[in-house]
């Protein structure tokens, strides 16, 4: 049984004017997902600033947020690490405090060979025993997963059971499945896509849209699984011309910027990130109005 079904938010994290973390807001956040839709929260991604925590902040964020989510949807640790030990420790102590299931990047940086992805998944996945979702970003890890890889460790590992794919690269997805006879929990990573993945047998989206839009990226996939392909893939397609104002600039800086507008103010990015242009916000403001989202 799949970790969940539908669309999983990749969530901001609030921060305080100190750059502390704002565990009020992210109360309010953790609140407002569980009454609108989403359907699950996926804790310190990338969309959450993870690479700016330190190990001791990203810890407690993810004890609070399942801790406060209280088992209303599921709740997936990020816990990747370019150092498999720290990836290791890292998710040890998030499965012990009760998450539902771990999302791993692949290491960065130092990136790895294939048969160092094998041994870095497989090394973790030994010592912290719950659900794992690979996660395949190579546009900022370096470090693509291939097809082959992928379906060793989801058939080789008991507890290693999807990828989050974010390669944009639909071939590469479909030869995942196809090595796979569909047996395996596949999330797409971005949200200009889908409604592509599902086709192929993908168990939903972990979702930068979710932020600002739970209810209607939530209703995409729900559409789709009800057979109603048409209206899901409506409602991808108007989603569109916001997906790329959220991309504008490298996320989470739009997405941040638009929870502002939307009277959710999350606070500032850490550096090296910087707000988003004077142009951008614009252009975010207009593809959000236009998608029916209401401004502050």
């Amino acid at each position: 049984m799949a970790i969940f079904t539908g669309a999983g938010v990749a969530i901001v994290t609030p921060f305080n004017e100190d750059e502390s973390i704002n565990y009020d807001k992210l109360d309010e956040l953790i609140d407002y997902h569980c009454e609108n839709g989403t359907d699950s929260i996926i804790i310190c991604g990338t969309t959450g600033e993870s690479a700016t925590m330190t190990e001791e902040e990203h810890m407690e964020c993810v004890k609070f947020a399942i801790d406060r989510t209280k088992h209303r949807i599921p709740v997936i640790a990020g816990t990747g690490s370019n150092c498999t030990r720290t990836a290791i420790d890292m998710s040890k102590e998030a499965a012990d405090y009760g998450a539902d299931g771990l999302l791993l990047v692949t290491p960065y940086y130092n990136k790895a060979t294939q048969a160092g992805l094998i041994a870095h998944y497989t090394a973790v996945a030994k010592e912290a025993k719950a659900p794992i979702i690979m996660y395949s970003v190579a546009s900022r890890t370096g470090c693509n997963i291939e097809p082959a890889t992928v379906a060793a460790l989801v058939k080789n590992v008991d507890n290693i059971v999807g990828v989050k794919e974010a390669s944009g690269n639909i071939s590469q997805v479909a030869k995942i499945m196809n090595l796979m006879d569909g047996n395996i929990d596949l999330y797409s990573g971005n949200d200009d896509q889908i409604v592509p993945l599902l086709s192929l047998g993908g168990k939903g989206v972990i979702s930068v849209l979710s932020n600002v839009a739970p209810q209607e990226t939530h209703d995409i996939c729900a559409k789709f699984f009800a057979g109603d392909v048409k209206g899901s893939a409506e409602l991808q397609l108007k989603a569109i011309p916001l997906v790329e104002q959220l991309f504008c600039e490298v996320n989470p800086i739009p997405v941040k910027k638009a929870m502002q507008l939307m009277g959710k103010d999350c606070g500032p990015l850490r550096m090296p990130l910087t707000e988003l242009t004077p142009a951008h916000t614009e252009s975010l403001a207009q593809a959000m109005r236009d998608f029916g989202i209401k401004l502050a």
